[in-house]
Formats: C-alpha cells, structure tokens, sequence
C-alpha cells in the first residue's frame, strides 16, 4: 500500500473523525474557560478597582494575586491540554496508523 492511500484511509476512517472532533472539543472547552477567567477579569478591572484594589499585607493587593492566580491556571489549563493530548490523542493516532 502506498504512503498516499495509507494517508488517505486513515484520514477517511471513522475514528480519526472523531478524535478529530474531540480534540477540537476539548481545545475549545479549554479556550472558553480561559476566556472566561481573562475577561472576567479585565471586567473587575474596568468596573471593580476598589475591589481588586484591596490590600493583602502591607504591600501586595488583591490585583497582584488575581493576576498571578490567572497566570497559574494557564499553566494548568496547558498542562491539562497537553496531558490528554499525550495520554488520549496521540495514543489512538498511533493506534489508526498501526491498524492500516
């Protein structure tokens, strides 16, 4: 069997499909909640800076923190992607191309 027709079955097959679906699935969840949290916090800036203004100690406030904590859950949300992406995705992949 030619690389092409190889290529070609495995992008056809039934189940590349839907692990296609589903990585898409799970970027775009991992992406609206990452909106989410973003916006949600450009909107306590725009309309709550006393609330985010509030102090923690005596030099660090309540901004700093959230701001941080946002950073965080991006790393978290990449290491989740990246995670099932490992574990998920590219194990059945690699299963199609044994198969064919």
């Amino acid at each position: 069997m030619k690389s092409s027709e190889k290529t070609h079955q495995i992008l056809e097959s039934t189940e590349f499909k839907k692990m296609v679906a589903q990585r898409w699935r799970v970027s775009l969840s991992l992406t609206a909640l990452m909106l989410i949290v973003y916006l949600g916090f450009i909107f306590t800036v725009a309309w709550g800076k006393d609330f985010l203004a509030s102090k923690i100690g005596l030099h660090i406030n309540l901004g700093l923190v959230v701001g941080l904590g946002i950073i965080i859950f991006t790393w978290l949300l990449t290491g989740i992607y990246v995670y099932w992406a490992n574990n998920k995705y590219d194990k059945t992949i690699r299963e199609l191309k044994k198969k064919t």
